[in-house]
This record gives C-alpha cells, structure tokens and sequence, in this order.
C-alpha cells in the first residue's frame, strides 16, 4: 500500500481525522476578524509554550539539519543553531509585541512611519510567509518519499499535508493553530527522538561511529572551513537581526492573556526546540556511518533512516513517524496560513482596497487568502533545488525590512522615507550579489562577474561566502536608512509620543481589546525611562524580571552547548 503498511496506515488515518476535527472545533470561537488573526489573546503558558514550539518547529528543519550533517559533520546543527544566541533576547523582546496591541506586524510599520510602509512590509511578509512554506513542503515531502520507499511521490505528499491544515486552518483561524500545536508540537518532540536509539544502535553508539568516521573534524561542534566561528556569529546576528520583522513574531508574542505568557511560552518553546536540534543531528551523523559510500540524495537521509530502522522495532511506527512528520509540517503552516492571512486583509484589502465593510467580510476574504497563499507556496515548493538552499534564501528575505524595525523601534529620527530607502537598499545589495534568472536565463550572477575579484577570505566553494553577503546587505540598509532620515522630514511628534508611550507600558492583567497602539480606558502611559539620555532615542531600562530571564536563558544556553559537546 504504497509501500507503507495496513497497520502504519490506520495510525496515519486516526491522526489526520482527529486534528482535522479538533482544530475545525475551533471555528465556533470565531465571532470576528480579530478573534480569527489573533485568538482574543485568551491562552495561557502551556497553550503558549507548545505554540511557540510548534509554530517555530518543523521537519522540514529535522531534514535540513540532517542533511547538512550527512555532509559537514556535526557542525551542521548550526544550521537550526543559528537562533541559539538568540534565544535569551526572545525574552526581551516579545513584551515588545504585545504591548503594542496589535494584530499584525504590519500595524507596527502603519502606526509608526505611515499606510505605505505597512504596505510593503505587508508585500514582503507574505512574501516570506510564502518561500517558507514553500521550504517546509519541500523538506516533508522528500521525508514522505523516503519513508515510503519512493512509493509516494513529493507532489502526492505535499498536497495531501496542505489540505488538511488548510481545512482546520480556515475555519478556526489562530485559535486552531494554538489548540492544534498543542497536540502537534508533543508529536514533533516524539518524532525527533523516536530515531535516536535505534541509530545509535545500529552504528554501536558514539564510539563505533568514531571507528567508521576517519575524518575527527566531522565530530567538531566547529567546522575549520564554511561553518566557521565567523559563520556562526554573523548568522546569528542576521537571524537577531531579522526576528523581529517576521510576520509570525506578532502572533507567537502577542496572543498570550498577559505578558508573561508570551515570553515563557515563546522562550520556552525556542528552548525545546534547541533540545531537539541535538536529536536530528544525532541521526545525521548515524547516517555518516550507516550509508558511507552510498549515492544518497540529502533531502531523504532522515527519511530513509526512519524507513530501514523503524519497521524492525514493531509494527506501526512507521505510522507514527509520518503522522509526527505532518505535525511537524501543519502545526507551523497553519500559523503561516493565518497570519498572511492578516497580513492581506487587514494592511492590504482593508486600508487600499476595501475599508468599511461589515467584520463578517473580511472574515471571508481573510480565508480565501489563506488559500491563495498555500497555494502560492507549493508553487514555490516545486521550483526549490533543496532544502538547505531554501531555507538560506528564507534567512535573507526575512531581515530585509528589519532596518526599518529597529530604526523605528529605538530612533525617533527614522521616517518613512528612510524606511523605503533602506530596505530598498538591502534588497538590491541582496539581489545584487546573488543569480538573478528569468525562466532558465540568468541575468546577473554576481560568483562570475565580481567574486573572482574579492579576497579569498571572502570566497566559499566559488561563492561569495553566505555571512559576507548577509554584512554586505545589512550595511546597506542600515546605512541608507540612517542617511534619507536625516535629510527628510520626521514624523509628527504628537504621533510618535502616542506611540512610544503605548509600546513602554505594560499591559495589565488581561486587558480589553483596543485599536492597535491604543491604551484602554484608564489606563495611564507608563513614564520614560531610558538608557540612553537623548530625546531621540528610546531604549528603554529593563526591568529587574527581564535582566534575570535573559541572564537565566543564557545559563540554559550554556548548558546545552556543554551537553552537545560533551555527547561528541
């Protein structure tokens, strides 16, 4: 059957049924726009926990990882790592996002510069949302094949994972995706180490890999060449950098009851997650050992070790793999579905194209764009190389509008114009040191025309080398952002009081639902109290509850690296 059996098949049935229903039960608590973007902000700190797990987490990472591994070592765990030192910061930043009382990060830039900014971020969000859901059905799709022993086809898979949690998705909006995370995100954990035993097993552990693999370098939480120290450091300041203006990052901080809620549900689910990242490079590196020699495509190696050691164990594993695997996968489109979604209704089809109709409206259209925009990534899904390469074009695309995020976060100076220009400007660094191509034809490739010419330093494999090119584009926005401010003209100071003042007061309790960037009634703005003494500079001074937090993140840090490195 399609070369998985009757019994794996009934264990796949039963979950697609039931999350289906589960999350389509949701759809009752859907009474307006804001309740289907946003979920009334009603959960609390285990629903937040899985949410930010689940949300963040998916196998399309487990099989970018391994692949990776298969090739570089152990190394290649940075390439899910990359987000490790910025783990603490989650717990600064995401009171940030609630109490901006929003629903979309596009309300950020609409509140804060002007509509058109909210346009483009609105623009280049979905487009975000839509390459990385493009990523993560390619990465499932090439595990299902795998595991089935290339009985189901990539297409076949990446169709059958849409329609469910666009079914789900749909109806029950982000309350969906919270109720089904929960469920889902305990099948993601399951499925990241269900394999960990029998691989290790099956090479005789640790040591029996140090027998098979000659190469010491392939144990290396470093590599001496591409993952470098200086490739880990940049990486993780572009992942830093460009957090923040994902479109996800709103819902995953900002639909907890409280504050509280959003950060420990987000750093704690980033944090489980960074548990399990040792999990899939454990598998990667079994791999090395178990297939060495072997002509194997990298896409498929956690796929197909799942299919060689599970059957052996009992029957029905095999079952549970792929329905973990389509957790992995729905728990995170389904938030990606949702808040593009937003994105284009509330920023785009209400502000430009039809403002003032009734809720029930734009509950509608809100849906059919979540169709149009899963669709729009599966497009993207055939026309990826690989995994890996994906989730790298992923990494660029979502720091472009960062500079206008952090400029307009901290500098009152930064204006509309300068948010324009400097993503603007990052976005032709970007595509000016990448292969541009039209249809097969290329019309610009920067590795043949200029990477001859630059220092060897700056070269990987006849590239330019991915962390230069992130400094090169980064530079350029920040830069051209910082210079078209200086020389146009500023916000008004009454709206940029109105919105510092909602951004540094706390929320309280469980606040009513108000406008985007509006205090409810009663409620009196918290006084400034920076860090630095400038009246055009707000970093504000953190509380004694996020110095302990971020330094109590850094001990966790610290303790998993030691781990990982004490297990190699």
């Amino acid at each position: 059957m399609l070369g998985i059996s009757l019994t794996d098949w009934l264990v796949i049935a039963v979950y697609l049924l039931g999350i289906t229903f589960i999350g389509s039960l949701a759809a009752r608590k859907v009474t307006s726009s804001a309740s289907l973007f946003m979920g009334d902000r009603k959960f609390g700190k285990a629903m937040m926990v899985f949410f930010g797990f689940g949300s963040g987490t998916h196998s399309d990472q487990a099989v970018s990882v391994a692949a990776k591994t298969y090739g570089v070592g152990a190394s290649g765990i940075w390439y899910q790592w990359l987000w490790l030192f910025v783990t603490p910061f989650f717990w600064v930043i995401t009171p940030v996002f609630r109490r901006m009382r929003a629903i979309t990060t596009a309300d950020f830039f609409e509140f804060r510069y002007n509509r058109s900014v909210a346009l483009l971020f609105a623009l280049v969000g979905c487009l975000q949302l839509m390459v990385n859901t493009g990523v993560m059905l390619k990465g499932a799709g090439a595990m299902i094949t795998a595991v089935s022993g290339g009985a189901i086809s990539p297409v076949l898979a990446v169709w059958m994972m849409a329609l469910m949690f666009t079914t789900y998705g749909i109806l029950g909006g982000l309350s969906a995706a919270v109720i089904t995370d929960f469920i889902q995100g305990i099948l993601t954990i399951i499925l990241s180490f269900l394999l960990v035993p029998f691989a290790l097993h099956a090479v005789g552990g640790i040591d029996g890999l140090r027998e098979v693999i000659a190469d010491d370098s392939k144990f290396s939480l470093v590599a001496p060449t591409g993952i470098t120290f200086f490739y880990i450091a940049v990486i993780a300041l572009n992942a830093l950098f460009g957090w923040v203006a994902q479109p996800t990052s709103m819902p995953c901080s900002a639909a907890g009851k409280t504050e509280l809620e959003g950060r420990i549900g987000f750093t704690g689910g980033m944090l489980i997650k960074r548990v399990c990242t040792v999990a899939w490079v454990i598998v990667g590196m079994c791999a090395i050992g178990m297939y060495m020699g072997r002509e194997i495509e990298p896409d498929q190696i956690y796929g197909l070790m799942a299919k060689d050691l599970l059957p052996q164990i009992m029957p029905g594993l095999i079952g549970l793999f792929i329905a973990s695997l389509l957790a992995g996968v729905m728990s995170t489109c389904d938030v990606f579905m949702v808040t593009s979604a937003a994105l284009f209704t509330e920023n785009i089809y209400k502000s430009y194209i039809a403002p003032d109709k009734p809720d029930t409206h734009y509950i509608f259209v809100g849906r059919t764009a979540s169709i149009v925009v899963v669709l729009l990534g599966i497009f993207f899904a055939f026309t990826l190389e690989s995994v890996v390469s994906g989730l790298e074009i992923f990494w660029k695309v979502s720091s472009m509008m960062a500079v206008a995020f952090w400029g307009g976060l901290f500098w009152r100076g930064a204006t509309a114009a300068g948010a324009w220009a400097g993503t603007l400007a990052a976005f032709t660094a970007l595509l000016f040191t990448s292969e541009l191509q039209l249809f097969g034809w290329s019309l610009w490739d920067f590795n043949q025309g200029v990477a001859p010419y630059l220092p060897d330093t700056m070269i990987f494999e006849g590239k330019l080398y991915l962390p230069w090119q992130m400094i090169f584009y980064t530079v350029a926005g920040v830069a051209t952002l910082v210079l078209v401010s200086m020389y146009t003209r500023r916000e008004e100071q009454s709206k940029l009081d109105k919105f510092y003042e909602c951004v540094r007061t706390p929320i309280q309790g469980e606040e009513p639902e108000t406008e985007p960037f509006t205090l409810p009634p009663g409620v009196e703005p918290a006084p400034r109290n920076v860090l630095v003494q400038h009246p055009d500079f707000e970093i504000p001074k953190p509380s004694a509850v996020t110095v302990l937090g971020f330094l109590g993140t850094w001990v966790l840090v610290g303790s998993l690296i030691g781990v990982f490195f004490w297990i190699f």
